[in-house]
């Protein structure tokens, strides 16, 4: 079992949530590709007060079988003593796309069982990469994938999965349709399925305060999302909705009504799974042929540097990570897949693709 760690934004706490990861024998359970910069890893290491000390391989190396035990995918791509701690640069954003590239392409090789990545910071990325807009855009457009995958939010036992996500709110309403919302619910249901949890329980929550009150808030909840919920309970889906999104993860939490809850915006479920566990979600990416994974909070840019980063998100996105390639396992990756692989990273870090 090999995840592909990708480390993000050098100037945050990923570089030390990296290094923290590799000196801890439990979180390094099964067989780690650290993607990144070795120097990174190093300060990172520095800063955390752990040893970090892993075999060094480079992309050639991809294209022969790896020895057992976690190694480091050296990109050479971030000198730590160019970039700035605490604020966005073009130098984090394009070494945070060169590594997750990597691990992308190692995942849809076969080459590594899951994806892992410390916080990116997206402002970074765009720097670099100004079409940059989200994680699955990326994803697609790095590993050709014909289906978009989603992000959840797990936290716990409840998951959280969203309708939208990286939109500005003023067009939250107008993007929500019965078919997107309808789509969303039966992703939600494969995903979590696939993930071992048996006719899930979905609360889909309101767009409107009190579900739209009869229309007198709104009639996206009657018109729009109503209908989404009863299209999949006729498909023998277990959904409920739309409840106030005050309490549907009351419900879900306190009363362990659901197992996951359905927002329609980004916000609406992140406010409420970082406030009831900030160190502790995770964010899945799936609907790919392997599942990545990431801690729920962000770059952390205000303690970049203190050494006091909490490695228990990350730790439970690699727990996750695993759980969910074992559930699917793939064939070992070809001679012919680990040559195309390497020759694709070994593209991507290129200096004249840096801004692709």
């Amino acid at each position: 079992m090999r995840i592909a760690l990708a480390i993000g934004d050098a100037a945050g706490i990923g570089p030390e949530l990296a290094a923290r990861i590799v000196a801890d024998a439990d979180a390094n359970a099964g067989d780690l590709i650290v993607i990144g910069d070795r120097r990174l890893l190093a300060e990172g290491a520095r800063i955390a007060g752990v040893a970090a000390d892993l075999p060094v391989i480079g992309v050639d190396d991809l294209s022969r079988p790896l020895p057992s035990g976690s190694v480091l995918l050296d990109l050479g791509n971030c000198d730590p003593a160019g970039v700035a701690r605490g604020g966005s640069s073009d130098a984090a954003g394009r070494a945070s796309l060169q590594n997750f590239a990597a691990a992308l392409l190692m995942g849809k090789a076969g080459i590594a069982d899951a994806v892992a990545f410390t916080p990116f910071n997206k402002h970074s990325m765009r720097l670099a990469r100004p079409s940059y807009v989200d994680e699955i855009g990326f994803v697609n457009a790095v590993t050709g994938a014909t289906r978009s995958g989603r992000e959840f939010n797990v936290l716990d036992e409840v998951w959280n999965a969203r309708v939208t996500s990286h939109i500005p709110l003023s067009k939250v309403a107008e993007t929500i349709t019965t078919d997107r919302i309808l789509q969303s619910l039966l992703l939600t249901d494969e995903v979590m399925t696939a993930a071992g949890i048996a006719d899930p329980r979905i609360g889909v929550a309101a767009l409107n305060p009190h579900a739209g009150d009869g229309g007198n808030f709104g009639h996206e909840d009657d018109e729009v999302i109503a209908p989404a919920i009863e299209a999949a309970r006729a498909q023998g889906l277990k959904v409920t909705g739309p409840v106030p999104s005050d309490t549907v993860f009351v419900r879900a939490i306190k009363g362990g009504e659901f197992d996951a809850v359905m927002t329609m915006y980004h916000d609406q479920g992140q406010i409420a799974m970082k406030l009831i566990g900030f160190d502790r979600g995770v964010t899945l990416i799936a609907g790919y042929p392997f599942p990545i994974v990431t801690p729920a909070h962000g770059t952390a840019f205000d303690i970049a540097g203190q050494g006091i980063a909490d490695t228990g998100a990350t730790f439970n996105a690699l727990a996750l990570g695993r759980k969910l390639a074992r559930l699917h396992p793939r064939p070992p990756a070809t001679g012919e897949a680990r040559a195309d692989a390497a020759r694709a990273i070994a593209a991507q870090v290129a200096p004249e693709h840096a801004g692709e």
